[in-house]
C-alpha cells in the first residue's frame, strides 16, 4: 500500500510525503489515510487523494503542508516521512 502511494505521488510530482493519524498507531485498523504532502500544486493535490482512494479503496484526508502553520509543523515532528526527495525518508 505505501509503495503505491509513493509511485503515485512520483506520478504527481511529490516532493515530501508524510503518513500521520490513525494509520501510524494502528495501520490495521485505520479507517482512513492521512497524508500531508509538498510539491502538488492546485486542484491536484485533491486529484492525488483521488486515484489513492480509486486504487485503494479507503477514504484519504489529505492536508498541504505549504504554508506551514501550528498543524502542519505537529504533522512534521510526529508523522512517518514516507518519500522525500531530499533523501531523508
Amino acid at each position: 500500500m505505501i509503495e503505491r502511494i509513493i509511485r503515485l505521488s512520483e506520478d504527481y510530482g511529490a516532493s515530501r510525503l508524510i503518513l500521520f493519524g490513525s494509520c501510524i498507531k494502528s495501520p490495521l485498523t485505520a479507517e482512513d489515510i492521512d497524508i500531508a504532502c509538498d510539491g502538488i500544486e492546485g486542484w491536484k493535490i485533491f486529484e492525488f487523494a483521488g486515484q489513492i482512494e480509486n486504487e485503494l479503496n479507503i477514504p484519504v484526508d489529505i492536508v498541504p503542508l505549504s504554508p506551514p502553520n501550528d498543524f502542519t509543523r505537529l504533522i512534521e515532528t510526529k508523522g512517518r516521512v514516507l518519500y522525500d526527495i531530499r533523501g531523508t525518508a
